[in-house]
């Protein structure tokens, strides 16, 4: 990806989580939130070529509004300096996450299985994020700020009309999205996840989206379903707090 490509990515990703306040300061996006969304709450570069002069005035901001500073830094060789600043001052880096790329076209083909697209997410799309097998504090963080996502649809499939799978494509001014993905533990490996995607992707182009991306962490078995469906890593990127 070129600089403008990647600076687009970065905001159309914050934009997606719909943090209350974002800052820019000496090329770094800085969210402001004190949920549990992880991009909502930390400092992205907007460049992967960028030194480490202003990680005290980004650190700042976060301890003057009382929020833990925390920073998501893709593992490239032009941020280099930054990640040994950032050791240097304490911070380790944890959650490894895949940032990825994928293909309209291909992902609406990806399942023709029944999806429901909603504009603004109901009570059983909420209820997924709620139920057994997931922390409901942050399910209530999640169902909050992908509510808020700008343009976003939602959607939901399950057998005989019921919610147990669910996700969220954003629209940003570039790229769009796919956020929230979750499947009920007991409905999982039915396919339903596929249909929530591929009814995403379907929306997407019908809208005339050309570009979607996702984030994924290294250790979730989800990276399967997505790489069937078209997805490709771009870089890994790490949570540094």
């Amino acid at each position: 990806m070129d600089p403008a490509e990647i600076a687009a990515v970065e905001r159309d990703t914050v934009a997606a989580v719909a943090p209350p306040e974002t800052l820019e300061i000496g090329g770094w996006l800085v969210p402001l939130d004190n949920g549990t969304i992880g991009r909502a709450k930390s400092a992205a570069p907007l460049s992967h070529d960028l030194g480490p002069e202003a990680l005290g005035e980004v650190e700042a901001a976060y301890r003057a509004r009382g929020l833990k500073p925390a920073f998501r830094i893709a593992d490239v060789p032009g941020l280099a300096a930054v990640r040994d600043e950032l050791a240097r001052r304490g911070f380790t880096p944890q959650q490894p996450t895949l940032f990825k790329i994928g293909d309209i076209e291909k992902l609406g083909a990806f399942s023709n299985a029944s999806v429901r697209i909603l504009d603004q997410p109901d009570d059983a799309w909420a209820a997924v994020f709620l139920g057994e097998g997931f922390d409901p504090a942050d399910g209530a963080h999640r169902i909050a700020a992908l509510s808020r996502s700008p343009g976003a649809i939602y959607g939901a499939a399950g057998d005989g009309g019921r919610t147990q799978a669910v996700g969220v494509m954003s629209f940003g001014a570039v790229w769009s999205g796919i956020h929230g993905m979750r499947t009920a533990p007991a409905h999982r490996g039915q396919g339903l996840a596929g249909a929530v995607l591929a009814g995403l992707g379907r929306a997407a182009q019908a809208r005339g989206a050309g570009r979607v991306c996702l984030q994924v962490e290294e250790g979730n078995p989800a990276r399967r379903i997505y790489r069937r469906a078209g997805f490709a890593p771009i870089w890994r990127y790490h949570y540094w707090r």
